[in-house]
């Protein structure tokens, strides 16, 4: 009876004095959020709002597209030239997550990343903002209680973050799990010599799950982010419904996977230039007549212009809908090539949500809720590989409970698509990541 006590206790002393630290790590990860975005939000309204209307010219109009994001490029080509850390390692390089940098970098890193933002360049928060809270948690975490596995602070950070910014702990639940099952050795719970040999998932998943649900909630408080396109419901799928998932899913991750063919193309090229000042406003150049291009819609991360987007069904005929998800597309390229910061989730939305609604002006029989939701899975596991997180997004968008079954479904042939092919990342070399 005295073993099975213990058994049963020795859980409870272990995850008791993970509570705090995940509350305050996923508080903080959530302001850390916020405050990025404030800040880029506050500057955005300057740069495409305030300065323009000042001096007389178009917020969007060619000239200024252009302007303001070679301006963009010039900014952030200092900030990595000057500041210390150079704004982190290649952006090319980085995923969702990944091991702490130095906590001297962080201030680069997330000049150069609000800067993006702020400036229309196509990517998105995710990236800076998970390698900000990962490398200040680590260090905090390491000051504080150094005989704590620094996997555990890291995975507080990327789950803290990512709770924050999908405004939901289930993103950060499905990622965990999802690197529970490739990688179970290294699990965010810090060893104990009283625990149990075998531990049990949610043993290994409660003080993330807690730092992402306190991030999401710190969120909810102050921002209410939402991933609802206001698309119409299908309450009644059929086999019509389903064979259309199929295979837009999977048209639309033989198209994302054209971008990370050209990746390591397009990135070798822009190293060759070797400077910052002469990559990123040569970048920030090619982003300008890439926006003068496609327009207001494919300038910025992609979130509010995939809504407006969406609740447009209709207004676009299929040669304009072609053409924002081939720009999109080569932005988000040019953008991960070229050394700007940021992360390809949100992008990768806008593309996703551009290919659906193309298919859908193409053959009109096929549901827009099945038809963008579906693309955006199939371009979500080609860019990020991250199927969990790509059918999370997707359903989100869809709002809709009978198109779970139809998006598991068809991630499955877009899954055989994608799997084993390059992925919107590259090694250390330069190499796509497979």
């Amino acid at each position: 009876m005295a073993t099975e006590t213990s058994a049963r206790e020795a859980p409870l002393q272990v995850l008791l004095p993970q509570i705090m630290p995940a509350l305050v790590v996923g508080v903080g990860s959530a302001l850390l959020f916020l405050g990025i975005s404030g800040i880029a939000d506050q500057l955005e309204h300057l740069l495409w709002h305030t300065l323009p209307d000042a001096l007389g010219i178009g917020r969007y109009s060619s000239l200024w597209i252009i302007a303001m994001l070679t301006a963009t490029g010039i900014a952030v080509g200092l900030v990595v030239w000057k500041v210390y850390g150079h704004a982190g390692p290649d952006p090319a390089e980085g995923g969702l997550g990944g091991p702490p940098v130095p906590p001297g970098v962080v201030p680069g890193l997330l000049a150069a990343s609000t800067l993006g933002l702020a400036g229309g360049v196509s990517l998105g928060p995710e990236y800076p903002t998970i390698a900000a809270a990962i490398a200040l948690t680590f260090w905090a975490g390491k000051t504080l209680r150094p005989a704590v596995p620094g996997v555990f602070w890291v995975s507080l950070a990327t789950a803290g973050t990512f709770g924050a910014l999908f405004g939901t702990p289930v993103a950060a639940a499905l990622v965990l799990s999802e690197a529970l099952a490739t990688r179970p050795s290294q699990s965010p719970q810090p060893p104990q010599p009283s625990q149990p040999s075998g531990v049990a998932l949610w043993d290994r998943l409660f003080a993330p799950l807690l730092a992402a649900g306190a991030g999401a909630m710190t969120t909810q408080l102050f921002s209410h982010p939402s991933f609802d396109m206001g698309l119409p419901p299908l309450d009644d799928p059929g086999y019509e419904d389903l064979l259309a998932a199929l295979v837009v899913a999977t048209l639309a991750a033989v198209f994302g996977l054209l971008s990370g063919y050209a990746f390591p193309h397009v990135h070798r090229a822009f190293q060759r230039l070797r400077h910052p000042m002469l990559m990123l406003p040569l970048g920030g150049l090619v982003l300008g007549l890439l926006g003068a291009l496609g327009g207001q819609l494919t300038l910025f991360k992609g979130l509010t212009e995939t809504k407006e987007l969406v609740q447009s069904i209709g207004s676009y005929d299929s040669g304009e809908l072609a053409k924002l998800a081939l720009v999109k597309s080569a932005a988000l390229l040019v953008a991960a090539s070229c050394g700007f910061v940021g992360g390809r989730v949100f992008p990768a939305v806008f593309i996703g949500a551009s290919f659906g609604l193309l298919a859908q002006a193409l053959v009109p029989e096929i549901h827009p809720t099945v038809a963008v939701a579906s693309a955006v899975l199939g371009i979500l596991l080609a860019h990020t590989r991250q199927g969990w997180v790509s059918l999370f997004v997707a359903a989100v968008i869809a709002a809709s409970q009978p198109m779970v079954a139809l998006l598991v479904l068809a991630s499955l042939p877009a899954w055989l698509v994608v799997t084993g092919r390059p992925e919107m990342e590259l090694d250390q070399h330069g190499n796509a990541v497979h």
